[in-house]
């Protein structure tokens, strides 16, 4: 891999050109004729497209939407690592304190530049994309079939290249061909089109795409990291419900949002004939999916059906090219994001202590309290599970927590019946953590303590700017694997472990979201996708759920707008973590609501329960300086120099 991607860096060093409209050098055509004279180059093209891409993407460090919303909380030296040329290493923390520019913008995906100094923009993958969709039918030594898929591939590529500007940007510069460097400059400057027409381009190309891609089950087993009939179709449905969303459909924010010529690059009347649109495309997706993926659900050698599901539920998010659940997945390019977020213990601690680990990055307050009870409700929708009392210590005795909540111990009753994707992601104060099977100490299922000075616990006196500290007692699971010993947890990456970029559980929200946007009573077409993935979650359906005696609101499931409730929360929950919170809040346009909001955790430095618990009066402010502004900042900024240089409208408010 390391060899193709050096190869299409080299090509494209010789071909970039500082304008990202601008095409190849005519000086250079000799040498993009001779890369497509033959398939092994051109295969190398192909890879370093995507290969590009996915070092983009599958960076939970570089893509900004892991931790530019609320779901993570971290220590501030944590939020100011940067290299010696002051780049910082998780951007997105930035971005939620409101410290995003258009001087130097962050994320900056539209051509390089800026402080991230990025060499490979998005129009750059366009731009050589075009030129293996132009380039490849003079191949040789290929059978046409094979040129035909390829080319499908690239297509495939460019949409969701398309796509990951849209939602960044709105409204792009569509780049059907590439410009010569001879035209004139007006046609280098190109402007940005009405983002309906960038989503309907999108989904043009997955079109002309899907009749020619393999499904996951026929083709080869070297083309796994490339799109696939159902990824295709899946990115279709995904891109579809963008375009129906309230961000891009009928968006009043932006009704004098205009191009350089003055015409509308938004629609100000809603048209919901886009959500059926989108809901017969996830239906479509779902039908080609379901011929060979399937939700995992394969843990069967666990102590518990609790234990299990856990199981089922960690192992949804690890694949290396093997999980049926990955639509799409790329291979990690930010595999150092385990040392973050496994817990850092004393060097005297020998069992466990691992100098590479840091345990500063921790899900915040409001993702703990997102999570449901064991009846599939929200802890304040349950009329068993004491809301009121949430904040104060009490003790399990059943024994189907048994090796998950210690039994007949004190706990956090906030930490206590709630649902296995609970268990299975967060890990909280006096639960069990399983940090390996193949030690050769017995107590792997550790139990967490978390009170200062306790193995979990602060090793210090004060929350400082300048340590790596845990500063709200709460530490991620997932992402993380409980069969591998936290203190050679390194040794046991085998460094080509992938990260799902499309998943099928994303599918059936896709499509359970779709239809009740567009249908005036949600019916089974909303209820159904939903229950597959509470099914696999160890809860009950949605309606069983709501209509139960548990609930205190049975009526919520009968209507669209409780359950547009439901079914945002059941994509908080089952996707948390995955960067899907930062783009959602965005097109659901709530995210001036969310992403204001304090962040709340407990007393790090407390040494007992009422200490660490705040007297059990609830959890403390922990940060306050989360800032979004309505609505500048639901679009990225375009860098400014850019705009005076392309000639392209800047976004409002930036």
């Amino acid at each position: 891999m390391k060899h193709l991607l050096y190869i299409l860096c080299t090509v494209m060093l010789l071909f970039a050109c500082s304008d990202y409209l601008n095409m190849t050098p005519e000086k250079d055509i000799d040498t993009i004729e001779t890369i497509f004279e033959q398939r092994t180059s051109a295969s190398d093209w192909l890879v370093g497209i995507y290969g590009l891409t996915s070092s983009l993407l599958a960076s939970i460090g570089e893509n900004v939407s892991y931790v530019g919303s609320d779901e993570f909380i971290t220590c501030e030296r944590f939020r100011n690592f940067s290299n010696l040329n002051g780049k910082y290493y998780y951007p997105g923390f930035k971005i939620s304190d409101g410290q995003q520019m258009s001087q130097a913008p962050y994320d900056n995906l539209w051509e390089e530049g800026g402080i991230e100094d990025r060499f490979n923009s998005f129009y750059e993958l366009i731009r050589s994309s075009n030129i293996f969709i132009g380039n490849i039918d003079n191949v040789y030594n290929m059978l046409a079939s094979e040129k035909r898929q390829w080319k499908a591939e690239v297509k495939a590529i460019k949409a969701f290249i398309y796509f990951e500007l849209v939602r960044r940007y709105g409204p792009i510069v569509l780049v059907p061909d590439n410009i010569g460097v001879d035209e004139d400059m007006s046609k280098m400057q190109q402007p940005r089109v009405h983002v309906d027409t960038c989503f309907n381009t999108i989904v043009r190309l997955l079109d002309e795409a899907i009749q020619y891609l393999p499904t996951s089950i026929t083709r080869d087993s070297d083309r796994a990291p490339f799109f696939s009939k159902e990824a295709a179709l899946t990115l279709k449905a995904k891109a579809l419900l963008y375009a129906a969303s309230p961000l891009f459909n009928g968006n009043e924010y932006y009704s004098d949002f205009k191009g350089k010529n003055g015409e509308p690059l938004f629609s100000t009347q809603k048209d919901p004939e886009k959500w059926k649109r989108a809901a017969e495309a996830a239906d479509e997706a779902v039908r080609e999916c379901e011929h060979g993926h399937r939700l995992y659900n394969e843990t069967n050698n666990r102590n518990s059906h609790l234990l299990n599901t856990m199981g089922d539920i960690e192992f949804s998010m690890y694949s290396t090219f093997s999980n049926p659940e990955f639509i799409l997945e790329w291979k990690y390019t930010s595999e150092g994001f385990y040392k973050f977020c496994l817990p850092r213990f004393r060097s005297s601690d020998l069992q466990y202590f691992n100098e590479v680990l840091y345990g500063c990055l921790s899900p915040s307050m409001k993702m703990v309290e997102m999570y449901y009870t064991e009846h599939g409700l929200p802890i304040d929708a349950d009329n068993t599970w004491n809301y009121n009392s949430r904040y104060q210590m009490s003790k399990e005795a059943n024994s189907l927590y048994k090796n998950v909540v210690p039994l007949n111990t004190e706990v956090l009753q906030l930490h206590l019946r709630r649902e296995p994707r609970f268990y299975a992601c967060i890990a909280a104060d006096r639960l069990h953590w399983q940090l390996g099977t193949n030690t050769p100490y017995v107590n792997y299922n550790l139990i967490v303590k978390a009170y200062k000075g306790e193995q979990f616990g602060s090793q210090y006196d004060i929350v400082t700017s300048n340590s790596w500290q845990n500063i709200n007692g709460y530490w991620l699971k997932k992402h993380s694997y409980s069969n591998w010993a936290i203190n050679t947890y390194h040794n046991n990456i085998k460094r080509n472990e992938t990260l799902p970029i499309i998943r099928l559980a994303e599918l059936y929200l896709i499509q359970a979201e779709a239809w009740n946007e567009y249908l005036e009573k949600p019916d089974n077409r909303v209820y159904a996708p939903l229950n597959k993935v509470r099914k696999r979650a160890g809860i009950p359906d949605v309606v069983t759920s709501w209509k139960s005696s548990y609930s205190k609101n049975p009526d919520k499931v009968d209507s669209r707008e409780g359950m547009r409730e439901i079914i945002r929360q059941e994509i908080n929950i089952e996707l948390a973590f995955e960067g899907h919170r930062y783009w959602n809040l965005r097109r659901w346009k709530i995210a001036h609501e969310k992403l204001n909001e304090k962040q709340y955790g407990w007393n790090v430095l407390g040494e007992t329960a009422r200490g660490f618990y705040n007297n059990f009066e609830g959890p403390v402010v922990i940060w306050n300086k989360c800032k979004f502004t309505a609505p500048r900042d639901y679009l990225n900024p375009i860098r400014a120099e850019q705009v005076l240089i392309s000639g392209v409208v800047q976004n409002p408010g930036w």
